[in-house]
């Protein structure tokens, strides 16, 4: 089932001579339960077109269908709660809340739409993802692959539509890169969760089910 379609997106900045189409005319879709990794060197465009796919910036021009819903449409006050109750979005920073703890963190989505946390799903990721004992600790007294895992059970714990993943292997040694690849790829199989992962590294970008690639805000090839 198709959880995602991409119509003619465009961004464009700046205006006359210094207009550039940071994203010129993209379309692909993305199934349920898929991973797919999107590549390109730096300025290629592919952050950017997270960015509108995750609803954090607008398109110049075409559509964005998540879910059946066109996001593009939606007014900011409808996106806002859409994308906190349909999009997880993983940082290479992991953007954790340094006084909160590991729970707290992880159930934050949650509190910040009002709804009551589930439960037997936290307990699940918490031990899936090694966190268990980790639960009462703050982001300080974590490794980075421990924040990294915590910002991943953070994104997946109000069940999304997708994951949206933004070079969540960027900030970590090549231990912890295998360790958050492993618990993306069971995310995937595990909780049939969609992923849409940003990197610059083809060696782990091969781990996902399809490859884009991404050229001068253009695709230049799909695999």
């Amino acid at each position: 089932m198709e959880i995602l379609k991409v119509e003619n997106l465009v961004k464009t900045y700046g205006d006359g001579e210094a207009k550039v189409n940071a994203v010129d005319g993209i379309s692909f879709s993305v199934n349920q339960g898929e991973f797919v990794a999107i590549v390109g060197a730096s300025g290629s465009g592919k952050s950017t077109l997270l960015h509108m796919i995750g609803g954090v910036d607008r398109p110049t021009s075409g559509k964005i269908i998540i879910g059946g819903k066109d996001i593009s449409q939606m007014n900011n006050d409808t996106l806002a709660i859409f994308r906190r109750r349909q999009i997880g979005i993983v940082y290479q920073f992991y953007n954790l809340i340094p006084i909160l703890t590991v729970e707290e963190n992880i159930t934050l989505p949650c509190d910040l739409d009002g709804s009551t946390t589930n439960k037997e799903r936290l307990d699940d990721i918490l031990t899936s993802f090694g966190l268990k004992a980790r639960r009462r600790h703050l982001p300080n007294e974590l490794s980075g692959g421990q924040q990294q895992r915590t910002s991943i059970a953070r994104a997946l714990i109000n069940n999304p539509a997708i994951i949206l993943a933004d070079e969540p292997t960027g900030n970590l040694d090549s231990k912890s890169t295998d360790d958050i690849m492993n618990i993306l790829k069971m995310s995937n199989q595990a909780y049939n969760q969609t992923i849409i992962m940003i990197t610059h590294n083809l060696e782990i970008a091969k781990q996902a089910d399809r490859i884009i690639t991404i050229q001068d805000g253009k695709i230049l090839r799909e695999a």
